[in-house]
């Protein structure tokens, strides 16, 4: 049994006094945390911003005050909910604090007394008895039977026995027995210290659609510009005045500035992010919905996220005796316990206790003595009515019994399967010697169901996978194989084993299947910079203090939302409400389906732009003959009013059901393919349709190249381009739904938000043509009958346009591939891959 050492006095109350004085109070150090006014002004000056800031002031001096207030309120809405979300994010820091007690137990002057932990100096005698958590680093002078779970620090997840000697570090807590520890450390200079200042160096890499809308952005911009600099010369040059040439050129360039892709993208994703939720996946940073679609790597941890994180009787051995009586010897020789429905203590000698009361055993007797696990005996015993019982390490418990025929045998399939095997013994005195072997029991924590199938999703998705954790090797490698994570080449390795070398580590671990186990928080934090370094996406999960750091440096921070800490969640762009590893995989579905809804929603606006163009690209080749189609205002009233809301629509489409075959579309958001389709074919298309009308009105009136229109005829033939714009959109709508099927084969109601969305763009037509004080403002008249079906030409315009190229470049596959076209090629293409598991869970 523990002895107890001489009665510890304790610093006194002067002593304690000065060494606070010297070394200041138990606290984590404040990071210098950016003012949130800073936070703030950033998301209203990034390039995107600036260009719309500049917009509005160009449309201010151009004499449009409505648009420059309508630009100045998508700034402030887009930039203020942007601030939000990262104000949130960056409190992981703060939570940190929050581990640290309010209040620990001391010895001072030889007495016990409740201080403030801030108080807790070098030298304190802490008292800790079970419940407790650990506020400082301490060096443990006596232990009882104690057991410390340290799983926020290490991702182990069975509790540890410390010996006297041994550290205590703060964060961790006492699930079991009692101590008295002295302070070695406290405040800055504490493991859980070093942690948060990992966690506060990391940085959050910029997303994959961050960039590409940057990229977009600045060509979309860049462009704009470019135009409105050549139509200022093209105006000098057919002898418009200066002011009025400046004041056009304005004009152009602030309708060519696409206004609406920023809420657009926005919006899309914030509807992404509550589909998620309502899959148990929470979204703390909007542009994380579509990082996850893009992910080429997924590290997991394994308890509580592959696995239930609960350990449970698997097998029980009993060669002389029964099942019921190896469990008695068992659970009276633990401490661990099932109590009114929930755990306390170690989760292995709960399960121990719930498959004796299963069983029957009979748990009933006078306890004399007992003598704990320890490291060194590996194993525990206690006397009950004068019967010694006794469970520990096979290979510390069978040398003390007789020989029993099968044992070794039995021992070796069950630790083949990876299970956690206890040899249970049984003496008639106390002396541990010449004991009766009861029998062997093996202990597994079963994975989540479904996670099989999970795994295989991932694979055929092209995503590789890793099991990064703390535990023992030999148990991480046992649960990869029975859940399918484990590679071909069964690749297991141990934290202390990587290399230093970052590039050598990420070629290391750039495999599929891979396990990496006992690894600290240093290796997590490394391997996600040494796979990003790789050319990966990186998604992390992690549920514990010593997550964090990784968490910030992946592309993705996945955080367990049921049993993870508030610094994880913190840290994390997606938090997981339910931890299941599957819910992983269908927000990676719901990431894809949002960038391919991003490129719909980018096509749509892009095809738009070919057609609000045109008339101004029209009417300076001409020289000034062919009058403008559209004016700055009806260019505008197309951005932020009759577009937004299909735009946003295309934003809602539902996945298509190939978007988890083969890997994530890597690339520019904007590619040839993109470009061809919105330069080449719907643009052009629109744009014909378009000026087809306002020609056709304008002859059909008496009109001829050279004559100046009459005011009312430009107009209704305006009013008519206008409506051609927004019909032939009605059509680009409907085909931007599919890169590869024809309107006629999509189901108009799985996207009921787009009929909708075309119903109101319908309504906001006829005002904006029909509405006298409207359409006065904007340039254009109500058509005639007969210009309204030279508008309505512009949708089966569109529709032959967009289903011949799609035909064309299907028969291009099927000639260059010598395979049938696939259902839609708006996903990924499919790779092969094995059937998925009929069973996602399976007993070891």
């Amino acid at each position: 049994m523990t002895t107890v050492s001489p009665f510890r006095q304790g610093l006194t109350a002067a002593e304690a006094a000065a060494q606070l004085s010297a070394d200041g109070p138990n606290a984590l150090p404040s990071a210098r945390r950016t003012p949130a006014v800073v936070l703030l002004l950033r998301q209203m000056a990034h390039f995107f911003a600036l260009l719309l800031w500049g917009a509005s002031v160009l449309a201010l001096l151009a004499g449009m005050p409505q648009l420059a207030v309508a630009i100045v309120v998508v700034v402030l809405l887009n930039g203020g909910f942007a601030f939000a979300q990262e104000y949130r994010a960056d409190r992981a820091t703060q939570r940190l604090r929050e581990l640290i007690p309010a209040n620990v137990v001391v010895r001072r002057d030889g007495r016990r007394m409740l201080i403030g932990a801030a108080d807790l100096v070098i030298g304190d005698l802490v008292l800790l008895e079970a419940g407790d958590r650990v506020s400082a680093d301490l060096e443990l002078a006596e232990v009882h039977a104690l057991a410390l779970n340290e799983s926020m620090l290490t991702g182990e997840s069975r509790p540890t026995r410390p010996r006297t000697g041994d550290r205590a570090h703060a964060g961790t807590f006492v699930t079991e027995g009692q101590a008295e520890a002295t302070v070695v450390a406290t405040g800055a200079h504490t493991r859980l210290a070093a942690i948060a200042k990992l966690t506060s160096e990391a940085s959050r890499p910029p997303s994959p659609l961050s960039v590409q809308l940057r990229k977009v952005v600045k060509i979309v911009g860049g462009i704009a510009v470019a135009v409105g600099v050549v139509f200022f010369g093209l105006a000098l040059l057919l002898g418009m005045e200066p002011g009025q040439g400046f004041l056009f050129a304005i004009g152009v360039t602030v309708a060519l500035v696409p206004e609406g892709l920023l809420p657009t993208v926005t919006l899309s994703l914030a509807r992404a992010a509550q589909r998620m939720a309502t899959r148990n996946a929470l979204v703390r940073h909007l542009e994380a919905v579509e990082t996850l679609g893009s992910a080429t790597f997924i590290c997991t941890d394994k308890t509580g996220t592959l696995t239930r994180n609960e350990m449970t009787v698997a097998q029980t051995w009993a060669p002389s005796s029964s099942a019921a009586e190896v469990m008695r010897t068992a659970v009276l020789s633990s401490t661990g316990r099932m109590s009114d429905g929930k755990p306390v203590g170690d989760p292995m000698e709960v399960a121990l206790h719930v498959e004796a009361v299963r069983l029957g055993a009979d748990l009933e007797g006078e306890v004399t003595a007992r003598y704990p696990f320890d490291p060194a005996r590996r194993r525990a015993s206690v006397l009950v009515d004068g019967r010694l019982h006794l469970k520990g390490a096979p290979d510390a418990v069978l040398p003390l019994c007789g020989a029993v025929a099968g044992a070794e045998d039995v021992l070796a399939r069950m630790s083949d399967r990876g299970l956690r095997v206890l040899a249970v013994a049984r003496g008639r005195t106390a002396a541990e010697s010449e004991l009766e072997l009861l029998g062997l029991v093996g202990l597994y924590d079963p994975p989540r169901d479904d996670v099989a199938e999970a795994i295989w999703k991932c694979r055929n998705a092209g995503i590789k996978l890793a099991m990064i954790t703390g535990d023992h090797p030999r148990t991480a490698r046992a649960i990869a194989a029975e859940v399918g994570l484990l590679g071909t080449d069964e690749f297991v390795v141990t934290g202390a084993d990587l290399p230093d070398d970052d590039a050598a580590l990420g070629e290391l671990l750039d495999r599929d299947g891979v396990v990496v186990a006992r690894v600290t928080p240093e290796d997590k934090l490394r391997i996600a910079r040494a796979l990003r370094g790789r050319g990966h996406v990186v998604a992390m999960t992690g549920d514990g203090v010593n997550d964090g750091p990784a968490l910030r440096e992946a592309d993705i921070g996945i955080a367990m939302g049921a049993s993870g800490t508030d610094v994880a969640r913190e840290a994390a762009d997606l938090v997981l409400l339910d931890d299941h590893f599957t819910t992983i995989v269908a927000a990676v579905e719901l990431g894809r389906a949002t960038y391919a809804n991003v490129r719909r929603s980018l096509t749509y606006h892009l095809t738009d732009n070919v057609a609000e163009l045109t008339p101004f690209a029209v009417w300076a080749l001409s020289g000034g003959t062919i009058p403008l189609a559209l004016s700055v205002l009806q260019v505008l009233a197309l951005d932020i009013g009759t577009d937004l809301l299909p735009a946003l629509a295309l934003g809602a489409e539902p996945a298509n059901p190939r978007t988890m075959h083969g890997p994530a579309r890597a690339g520019n958001l904007i590619d040839r393919r993109l470009l061809i389709r919105v330069f080449g074919v719907l643009g052009p298309a629109q744009a014909l349709a378009e000026m087809a009308a306002f020609m056709a009105v304008l002859l059909l009136g008496g009109w001829w190249i050279g004559t100046a229109p009459s005011i009312g005829l430009l107009a209704a033939a305006s009013g008519t381009a206008f409506g051609a714009v927004v019909l032939g959109q009605f059509a680009n709508a409907f085909a931007c739904r599919s890169e590869s099927r024809w309107i006629g084969r999509i189901r108009w109601r799985s996207n009921p938000l787009l009929l909708g969305a075309i119903a109101i763009e319908a309504a906001l037509l006829l005002l904006f043509l029909g509405l006298p004080a409207v359409s006065n403002l904007l340039g254009g008249a109500f058509p005639s009958p007969a210009g309204w079906a030279l508008a309505a030409l512009a949708i089966p315009v569109m529709i032959l346009a967009d289903t011949t190229h799609k035909t064309w470049r299907a028969k291009r596959a099927r000639k260059a591939e010598g395979t049938h076209p696939q259902p839609d090629s708006t996903g990924p293409r499919p790779v092969m891959a094995a059937s998925p598991p009929t069973d996602g869970r399976q007993l070891p």
